[in-house]
């Protein structure tokens, strides 16, 4: 896919990292993403659904993404190791769109963290199952993924607490938490991140 090729993509995403609630990368007295992760390594995982989305004249209404990622230090330090996952429901012209934008390779959000990864593990296609009710996020890639994340409770019941400027993915985010059985197994690694810290938010991301 050529890399100066416009794209714009809306949706929604959520994340769930083994971090103790609350995550030090997005929340201390340090610089964004420089603190060290609760558990030494950070491994986080991303889904993502796209409602409406085009790469030039590729369109990507509705297909789901996920990426995860694992750091060894603090996350702004590099050396991520990442995993990702495309919607086997689209063509090929269609993956390689999503690839590349959920890849960083096209710019944009992810692109400002694509000089971070040293190693890729893969780029599967896949089953991806996305799921998103009312204060709960949740993605299933069948005998590898199945994570998701709840609102954290909050003064308001049945409303979430927003946290803003706190996240490169979007402008607000909402604190959450794993859910039970919250696990990804793939590339000879398995992660649980059930109870640990978690967000979600739509997103509305390009390169343009």
């Amino acid at each position: 896919m050529a890399a100066d090729t416009r794209w714009h993509i809306t949706g929604d995403y959520f994340e769930n990292c083994n971090c103790d609630v609350v995550c030090p990368c997005l929340f201390s007295p340090a610089p964004p993403m420089s603190s060290q992760p609760t558990q030494g390594a950070c491994e986080v995982g991303f889904g993502f659904h796209v409602d409406h989305g085009n790469y030039g004249d590729v369109a990507l209404d509705g297909f789901n993404v996920a990426v995860l990622a694992r750091t060894p230090g603090p996350m702004a330090e590099g050396n991520w190791t990442v995993a990702l996952y495309v919607d086997e429901g689209a063509d090929e012209t269609q993956r390689a769109a999503l690839t590349a934008i959920f890849s960083g390779a096209a710019g944009g959000t992810m692109g400002n963290l694509a000089p971070l990864i040293s190693t890729v593990l893969g780029v599967v296609p896949a089953p991806i199952h996305w799921l998103a009710e009312d204060r709960r996020r949740s993605i299933e890639i069948p005998g590898r993924m199945a994570m998701g994340v709840v609102a954290a409770p909050s003064m308001v019941p049945d409303q979430a607490i927003w946290a803003r400027n706190a996240h490169p993915f979007a402008a607000e985010i909402a604190m959450a938490v794993g859910t039970d059985a919250s696990t990804w197994a793939d590339f000879g690694m398995r992660w649980d991140n059930s109870g640990k810290n978690g967000h979600y938010a739509p997103i509305d991301w390009t390169n343009a």
